[in-house]
């Protein structure tokens, strides 16, 4: 029941409220049948019961400004039609209301009763055992006068509130008479006059509430403010932290290229700068490690040495030599016989750079995608424009890796050049061998006995090879070895040369991926968005001119969250600056059991 004082409208209105929003307009005599009614629709005509509130808003002159909960009655064993946990779902309703802290909990007595036993006080204590919160009404109390001043007075169940002992209205008493009657009793009966007059009535009981609301409320009216304030303070960060309301094209370009310049700033750190601040958790965006792996990776594919078909030691060489001979002088090796074999190993590895642009592109395109949603969430109706541009500028980039891939391994097989001075020690340091492989070739000193034959070494040591089987060389007629040596000098020269070719791919496809992924972070990315989404006469950007649905509504929300906590937050004041000034009078909440 909501009490309202009505101020000098002489006439009572009293409406139900129930069952989501309806409204049943009633009058005094006609409220007990009317509720009946709504009891009946809401929990049926049986004995069950519903924890759907009923509320009667009563305005009325002279009545004090309270809003009471009557909470049902406390049954324990279920009567006919009525389920079998009746107890425990009327418990659950009770204390639902009684829990808070901020409830007043008016708990009903009858006279005739020891209160000790009542079921409603065990259940006002478990949740307020300090009964600070607690006001117990003594009912009946012209029926049971013998020892209630004792009951009232030592208090053996802590009611922090204290007793208030009232006369039930009886027949069809109306309220003054009730109220006259009352007052005649504990002035005039033998035993209910002894209890002081501050403990008795109807009337002390609503200036009781009042003044106890009124305490609570000025208790609970600091953290009230402060919640508001919050409240306040979050909403008012989430609406500003919205995008702002674009009104004309021009704002929705700056808008436009304030997200292209996020999306800029995010994929510079990763990928260039190595910072990682924005995902710290996630591997994944950590993107100049991930490339760094990828090109440790691309480095281990590539053959420390120059990859060989399988045949034996020096037999590819050999043959080289036999095909690119001419007519020259006997000790002058080839040119082609070097070019045709360093051409037949890199080709060998052309693949292996080509897997890396597109292990890399790949990257870089996931990253993109992932960046440009992020930053654009607030105007989504922009980003089927961009999905494109980032496809275009991918494509772009992986066909302009695979061109400089095809020039980078071209450039290798046109001529045989370094500047390296590595090369050199490295081909001196393995020719040191090639004594060593001659003088195992045509060595004959030691006979072996009987068969008057010579033994020759089937392994030798040489720098730079390591133990290499030579005894499919000792089948060479002794004009051949001089061929065999050429096929070495040959060989060593390759192998040292190779370190030079491998390196200069690794380091030249390194830089490339890097200055392609700088140059498509700072400049070739917005150029891309800005002709997709700007092209066609500014479609993509007129788009973001209308707001998304779930961006409009949450936007009017938030607007009228903040009007309305300024609003709660200047009534509060208003409450405080009156209770300052010691106001008379407080509404509340007060449950009764």
């Amino acid at each position: 029941m909501r009490l309202q004082d009505a101020g000098d409208d002489d006439e009572p209105a009293l409406r139900l409220e129930y069952s989501g929003g309806r409204v049943v307009a009633t009058s005094e005599a006609e409220v007990a049948d009317a509720i009946n009614a709504a009891t009946a629709e809401i929990a049926g005509c049986g004995k069950g019961i519903s924890n759907a509130p009923i509320t009667l808003v009563v305005r009325k002159k002279g009545v004090p400004d309270l809003t009471l909960v009557d909470l049902p009655g406390i049954t324990r064993v279920p009567v006919k039609g009525q389920p079998e946990d009746i107890y425990d779902q009327i418990a659950g309703i009770i204390k639902a209301y009684i829990a808070p802290r901020e409830s007043i909990i008016l708990n009903v007595l009858s006279a005739t009763v020891d209160f000790p036993t009542c079921e409603s006080i065990r259940m006002s204590q478990q949740v307020d055992r300090t009964g600070n919160r607690t006001l117990a009404v003594v009912t009946k109390s012209d029926k049971a006068p013998e020892g209630l001043l004792e009951k009232v007075t030592e208090d053996d169940v802590h009611v922090g509130l204290g007793y208030v002992c009232v006369r039930n209205r009886i027949g069809d008493e109306t309220y003054k008479e009730a109220r006259e009657a009352e007052a005649w009793l504990f002035a005039e009966h033998p035993l209910l006059s002894r209890i002081d007059k501050s403990m008795v009535g109807v009337p002390t009981l609503a200036r009781r509430l009042t003044q106890i609301q009124a305490s609570i409320i000025a208790r609970s009216l600091p953290d009230i403010v402060k919640q508001i304030n919050d409240k306040l303070s979050r909403s008012s960060d989430e609406l500003g932290q919205m995008p702002p309301e674009l009104c004309t094209v021009a704002d929705a370009v700056r808008e436009f290229f304030r997200i292209v310049k996020q999306v800029r700033a995010s994929l510079e750190k990763v990928l260039v700068r190595g910072e990682f601040d924005e995902y710290p958790n996630d591997p994944n965006h950590h993107g100049t490690a991930r490339l760094a792996e990828m090109l440790e990776g691309f480095a281990r594919r590539l053959p420390a040495a120059a990859a060989t078909n399988g045949e034996p030691f020096l037999v590819e060489e050999m043959r080289v030599l036999k095909e690119t001979k001419g007519i020259n002088l006997p000790n002058f090796m080839p040119r082609s016989a070097l070019h045709v074999l360093l051409n037949r190993k890199v080709e060998s590895i052309a693949h292996v750079p080509h897997d890396l642009v597109r292990e890399v592109w790949d990257y870089v395109e996931d990253l993109v995608l992932k960046e440009l949603p992020r930053h654009s969430r607030s105007y989504p109706q922009v980003q089927p424009s961009c999905r494109p541009a980032v496809q275009s500028l991918m494509d772009k980039a992986r066909e302009r890796s695979a061109r400089y891939v095809n020039e980078l391994i071209d450039m290798e097989k046109v001529a045989n050049y370094t500047a390296n001075p590595e090369y050199m020690k490295t081909w001196t340091s393995m020719m040191d061998g090639q004594s060593r492989l001659r003088e195992a070739l045509e060595d004959r000193s030691k006979p072996v006995a009987k068969l008057r034959s010579f033994s020759k070494p089937t392994a030798v040591a040489l720098p730079g090879f390591g133990e290499t089987d030579v005894s499919h060389l000792h089948q060479l007629p002794p004009e051949q070895v001089e061929l065999a040596m050429q096929a070495f000098d040959l060989k060593a020269r390759l192998a040292a040369y190779w370190n030079s070719v491998v390196l200069r791919v690794i380091d030249g496809l390194a830089l490339h991926v890097l200055y392609s992924i700088k140059r498509l972070a700072e400049k070739d990315l917005e150029d891309e968005l800005a002709a997709q989404v700007m092209g066609n006469n500014m479609d993509g950007v007129e788009r973001m001119l209308v707001p998304t649905p779930a961006a409009a509504a949450k936007r009017d929300c938030l607007r009228k969250s903040i009007k309305l906590l300024q609003e709660s937050r200047e009534v509060v004041t208003n409450i405080m600056d009156r209770l300052t000034r010691q106001a008379p009078t407080m509404s509340g909440n007060y449950y009764s059991t």
